[in-house]
């Protein structure tokens, strides 16, 4: 199944849109691998596109 932001929208709706982009790419490879929960998911996958985000802008 491939996430979308309507499935995580009260979690991805105050950030950057590049950045709510590149989290849901993360956590839809994160859930194909079998990488944990979705609550799980979805917070590494923030983390890693802000960080993500943060190396860009640098």
């Amino acid at each position: 199944m491939k996430w979308t932001f309507e499935d995580f929208g009260a979690d991805l709706k105050d950030l950057n849109p590049k950045v709510r982009e590149k989290a849901l790419e993360i956590a839809n490879r994160m859930m194909e691998e079998g990488d944990g929960s979705e609550g799980e998911v979805i917070k590494q996958a923030v983390k890693e596109a802000q960080e993500w985000f943060l190396d860009k802008q640098a």
